[in-house]
């Protein structure tokens, strides 16, 4: 190990015990999307004592903060935090572990301010498992002058994945409007909203023959009336469809407004579309930050496995559509298991974990020194990301 390596441990492990006792405490504590109040003043007394200059709330967002670090000229980095927890399960995603590793990168590279030149933002960024903040931040351009925004994600199984890679996410709520009647005594003189419902959910299923393989449908009916001797006139859908690019999702938006009109004009109802929540953008991958962050997990002791085809979605994504940005997963159990589970919740709290997030933090921290410090880096990764988004707009 050189001695670069061995400084940048030496800065974490200074804070390696506070961001364990942040994660475990997160984990003790989950706050829900949007009410992450106390997990928010937890992390920004941290950071505020580090002597990071904070601005809390900021964005809009009641538990969003951003602490920055400004270290005279140079390029400008963002460390993303998430903290948002799932219901009843608490921290089934492991944001509370991954958190507190953006955190504690964060507090390592203050150590070693005089290390680099530019500016460091630690964004906190609520509610990823909602409608994410990094949505809504990256849309007010929050990341427009970034060189690099950064987090990583925790994840199971014996390899850490370099190239995490998302999906694109449009949410729905689809509202049937019909006619009650009798449904025995007088049926016709109804029109059934659940019947139209669950028309437009057969013709959605009709089309998947012809969906390509990167196209995911999933849907749940919210409302289809009270009573079954009553003809509902009411049926509420929330949708959810994912696509591999932005291009494809107004497609498949298209073939779902089709798809409702015509249940609609079938069973004589009339219907509305809502979004359910923001749009999630796919990931605009930047090849030298891939290339980078594998070789750095695998210098701090982390096996690593490319993953071919993404299977979720990010507010991440959003944030890649504006800056050069990376969320490499980091495996914090051997065993496999699924996200959003008491398992994984459990893996996030173990010493196998914590030092996962040591090593994920080194790699954040190290990653970021590059960028500062590598002018030809830099424009590498800048060219890389400027010709994947071309790409993606095309």
């Amino acid at each position: 190990m050189n001695i670069n390596k061995q400084k940048i441990l030496q800065a974490l492990q200074k804070h390696y015990d506070k961001a364990v006792a942040l994660s475990l405490d997160l984990s003790d504590h989950p706050e829900l999307p949007y009410e992450e109040f106390e997990s928010s003043k937890k992390i920004v007394k941290i950071l505020s004592e580090a002597g990071f200059k904070v601005t809390y709330p900021y964005a809009g967002y009641h538990t969003a903060f951003c602490a920055e670090l400004d270290n005279g000229t140079g390029p400008s980095a963002a460390l993303l935090v998430e903290y948002d927890a799932l219901p009843e399960i608490g921290h089934g995603c492991g944001h509370n572990l991954h958190g507190a590793l953006s955190v504690l990168a964060g507090l390592g590279l203050m150590e070693l301010k005089d290390s680099f030149k530019g500016r460091l933002y630690v964004i906190g960024t609520p509610a990823e498992e909602e409608n994410g903040a990094k949505i809504g931040m990256a849309q007010q351009g929050i990341f427009d002058h970034m060189s690099l925004a950064a987090m990583m994600h925790s994840a199971s199984g014996e390899f850490s994945i370099p190239d995490m890679d998302v999906l694109s996410l449009r949410c729905y709520v689809v509202d049937f409007h019909g006619k009650t009647a009798h449904s025995v005594s007088s049926p016709w003189e109804g029109r059934s909203a659940l019947a139209a419902g669950r028309k437009f959910l057969d013709l959605i299923d009709a089309r998947r023959e012809c969906f390509t393989p990167d196209i995911h449908v999933n849907s749940v009916i919210l409302d289809g009336g009270k009573a079954p001797n009553i003809i509902p006139d009411f049926c509420r859908i929330r949708m959810e469809f994912r696509t591999d690019s932005l291009k494809k999702l107004e497609k498949m938006d298209e073939a779902i407004r089709k798809c409702a009109d015509a249940a609609a004009l079938a069973l004589e109802c009339t219907v509305t579309l809502e979004p359910g929540l923001s749009d999630f953008y796919d990931m605009v991958r930047t090849q030298p930050l891939e290339t980078a962050v594998t070789e750095l997990l695998e210098d701090y002791g982390k096996k690593t496995a490319s993953v071919n085809t993404p299977s979720g979605s990010s507010d991440v994504g959003n944030v890649s559509y504006h800056c050069p940005a990376i969320q490499p997963q980091i495996s914090v159990t051997n065993e496999t298991m699924a996200l959003h589970t008491t398992e994984f919740r459990n893996a996030c709290r173990t010493d196998f974990a914590h030092e996962s997030m040591l090593k994920g933090a080194a790699v954040l921290t190290e990653l970021f020194l590059k960028v500062y410090n590598d002018p030809e880096f830099r424009s590498q990764v800048q060219s890389s990301w400027e010709e994947s988004l071309r790409k993606k707009k095309e």
